[in-house]
């Protein structure tokens, strides 16, 4: 068997420290819960269009991918949504639907506790 090397990004990193760190603070397993996730290999990471978004979601959601969100499909609704990557068609169709896109160490710093928030993939 393989040993498990991890990233080598030090951005990725850094913010999987980050979460990991602000989960045991806060006693929040949301953000340890993410950061597991984005420790995957890139090939199992969640990856997520917009068509799912919009299923899955309602109105002013405040959603975590932690993985890539995809522009396929239309977004009916504004979201705020915290993601480790947007492909360019996927920001821009966002943007233009007025949803918010903040980095997900900017959403954890707003709420430690992570309530009200979703993790969709």
């Amino acid at each position: 068997m393989a040993k498990r090397t991890g990233t080598d990004n030090p951005i990725l990193q850094k913010l999987i420290a980050e979460l990991k760190k602000k989960s045991a603070e806060q006693g929040a397993a949301i953000w340890k819960r993410i950061a597991v996730d984005l420790e995957k290999p890139t090939r199992q990471r969640r990856v997520v269009n917009l068509s799912r978004l919009s299923v899955h979601t309602s109105e002013n959601d405040v959603i975590v991918v932690p993985g890539k969100v995809l522009g396929a499909g239309t977004l009916n609704h504004k979201l705020t949504i915290a993601a480790y990557q947007f492909s360019g068609s996927a920001k821009e169709k966002l943007l233009k639907n007025g949803s918010k896109l903040i980095p997900l160490e900017e959403l954890s710093a707003h709420d430690p506790k992570g309530k009200k928030i979703r993790i969709i993939g």
